[in-house]
């Protein structure tokens, strides 16, 4: 295979993975109270399949980091896809809650191996090109979530098959990458001359490794409060179930264009702070707006919490920016992504014990709001130009 071809195999490749990285999480909520009538699930087992993403990325993502260096990362990413494919068919067909759950984890655990490696192998195949190809699959990314938020219930006349409509996906994603194993052994003989690999517990001991992973961490605690709780904020101002849907929708919409244009901007300037005080800005506004004047400026605000999310490529970018060396890459997206998902798990629980205690959700927004400062103070210190390695050593 010429180099040329390989790199677009390896580009429709990493697109493809990327499309998949979130349907397994997102496609349940649409169906679930048609998935808990099928399945006669309780409560407190919907609770447990809502949370076994957060369970999934913590746990999952943590050993990819280790797995991609023990049998290579193409052989990880294959294995993720089939372990997506897999579970995604099999929870469709079962009838027993428990078999459902424990299906309904591999194909998370599948979906966190993959979010962990994607980096690495940006990084490994397009060192000079990181913006413009992690612009491209975290676009893909977020058509994907849309994808299986909006589509699972209209595309199906049941819920089995709506979810399992998302295996097909998984499985065509995982053509290229037949394709791709041999470079393994490449990527092998790439590490030795790298030296040493780091380590997760190297990289817990640095600030930037920390800073990267409260910046994730509190950036996907903003984005699951709004997925979680902004409808339910929509309808309490006094908007239809299907206005507060559409206005959610601009929310989301937003992230599809701001990922083709944020990593762009953040791999063109060695000092990416400016962009996040810009972020950070837009929640600010976005969040009073709609805590103090919600009906007036409803689209306004919604676009202006949808470019707060753009700090989620924005982050993905700087794992790939702050590290030399795809085993660098490998590394702090490794410790970034589970530590910040725990960081996260909290969150959107947190939010709707406020809005229960206080009967508002003044409280609530304000919260989000002056978790920003948190927030922001992470970006400055990930946004400086740097590389793990330095810190490392």
């Amino acid at each position: 295979m010429s180099t040329p071809t390989r790199r677009w195999l390896v580009l429709v490749g990493i697109v493809a993975l990327a499309f998949n990285l979130r349907p397994a999480a997102v496609s349940v909520g649409p169906v679930l109270d048609d998935v808990r009538a099928g399945l006669d699930m309780s409560a407190a087992e919907a609770g447990l399949l809502t949370s076994l993403p957060v369970v999934a990325f913590a746990v999952f993502g943590a050993l990819a980091s280790r797995l991609a260096r023990a049998v290579g990362p193409h052989r990880v990413v294959l294995g993720s896809l089939v372990a997506v494919t897999v579970g995604l068919t099999a929870r469709s067909q079962v009838e027993h809650v428990g078999a459902f759950l424990l299906l309904s984890l591999v194909a998370l655990a599948g979906m966190a191996t993959g979010n962990v490696v994607l980096p690495a192998l940006v990084k490994r195949h397009f060192p000079d090109s990181v913006g413009r190809v992690t612009a491209a699959y975290t676009t893909s990314l977020a058509v994907g979530l849309t994808a299986a938020s909006v589509l699972t219930v209209p595309v199906s006349d049941d819920w089995r098959t709506g979810l399992a409509l998302w295996a097909v996906t998984a499985a065509v994603a995982a053509l290229p990458w037949l394709g791709l194993l041999g470079l393994d052994r490449g990527a092998r003989d790439a590490e030795r001359e790298e030296g040493t690999p780091i380590t997760l517990a190297q990289v817990a001991r640095t600030r930037l490794g920390w800073a990267m992973a409260l910046l994730f961490g509190l950036q996907s605690l903003q984005a699951y409060a709004i997925f979680g709780w902004f409808a339910a904020i929509y309808r309490e101002a006094g908007f239809s179930g299907t206005t507060a849907g559409l206005l959610l929708g601009v929310i989301t919409a937003t992230s599809i264009p701001t990922s083709l244009v944020v990593p762009r901007l953040a791999a063109a300037r060695p000092d990416a702070r400016p962009l996040m005080v810009g972020f950070v800005v837009c929640y600010v506004v976005g969040y009073l707006g709609l805590a103090f004047a919600p009906a007036p400026g409803a689209v306004a605000w919604a676009v202006m919490i949808g470019l707060g999310t753009a700090s989620f490529p924005f982050v993905l970018t700087l794992i790939g920016l702050r590290a030399r060396t795809a085993a660098g890459t490998a590394a702090l997206s490794g410790f970034t992504q589970p530590v910040g998902y725990l960081v996260a798990a909290p969150g959107p629980f947190l939010v709707g014990l406020l809005h229960d205690s206080t009967g508002s959700w003044t409280v609530p927004l304000l919260v989000l709001t002056g978790l920003t400062l948190p927030l922001l103070a992470a970006g400055l210190v990930a946004g400086r130009p740097a590389a793990i390695e330095d810190h490392v050593r």
